[in-house]
């Protein structure tokens, strides 16, 4: 699932092609809404709200969620589309810009007054206007023996981090991810660094939390599962984070390699020594 640097520049894509210009076409590709026709609308806005997406018209919201598979195109109008017409799930034109969802895991129109239905349960975003580090630490604070991985990826909690920042920023505090939130004394610093990471790479495709922007040099722990730690040379250890016993990535029965990735928890056993039960 992508993280919120991801959404958050997917609605700057979507609010540049988009916003300020009248509908010339709407096609919804979902059973629910196949009827609907918002030819003729103006487009206000699209925001990020955590890993949701509000493209705001003039009467009614558009409310998308990628999930694991989704993703936002935007073409001019002579331009092949890079996936196959029949993922489509919304196409919205102007008379300059097309922009296509296509695998989209939600598709939802709301009444403007009524957004709260679909993103009200978030906690602050890390990238949005309403962030507040005090608002989310008592949220994470909550469940004081929730493990700090789990806690991290609740949105309700704080609205942005996926499974890369999870595993990277606790890599950077030297915290094993199964640490109970009451016994991370930096929990306040390790919120802060979450945020800085989101907003660093905000503006670029190639995330990196190591300061290398070089294919297979950015990340700390990610996806890096039997190779050597950055900073200790152990071999980095992974596992389902429903704690099923490690799994080398290269074991026969694994899964693939982009489920693995979206289900499984990244640590380096000597630099985030896992915390005695």
């Amino acid at each position: 699932m992508p993280e919120g640097d991801t959404v958050w520049r997917t609605a700057q894509r979507l609010d540049h092609a988009l916003s300020g210009r009248a509908l010339t076409k709407s096609d919804f590709r979902v059973p629910q809404w196949a009827e609907v026709d918002l030819t003729g609308q103006l487009v206000l806005e699209t925001v990020s709200r955590g890993k949701h997406l509000l493209t705001r018209l003039e009467t009614v919201t558009l409310h998308t969620h990628l999930k694991m598979e989704g993703s936002w195109h935007v073409y001019g109008h002579h331009t092949s589309w890079r996936s196959p017409a029949f993922q489509a799930r919304v196409v919205l034109a102007n008379d300059q810009w097309q922009a296509v969802g296509f695998r989209l895991g939600e598709v939802e129109l709301v009444e403007r007054t009524s957004e709260g239905d679909v993103v009200g349960h978030l906690g602050p975003d890390l990238l949005g206007p309403d962030w507040s580090p005090d608002e989310a630490l008592s949220r994470l604070r909550a469940i004081p023996q929730r493990p700090l991985g789990e806690a991290l990826l609740d949105q309700r909690n704080l609205a942005g981090i996926g499974n890369m920042y999870k595993g990277e920023v606790c890599f950077l505090f030297g915290i094993h991810p199964r640490t109970p939130v009451a016994d991370v004394a930096a929990l306040p610093a390790l919120v802060e660094r979450a945020r800085t990471l989101l907003w660093v790479n905000k503006d670029r495709a190639q995330q990196a939390t190591t300061g290398d922007l070089r294919r297979g040099k950015s990340l700390w722990v990610y996806a890096r599962a039997g190779q050597p730690c950055r900073r200790c040379g152990s071999k980095i250890r992974s596992a389902t984070f429903d704690e099923l016993p490690v799994r080398d990535a290269t074991a026969k029965g694994s899964l693939s390699p982009d489920q693995d990735r979206a289900r499984s928890t990244y640590w380096c056993p000597t630099c985030q020594p896992e915390p005695k039960r």
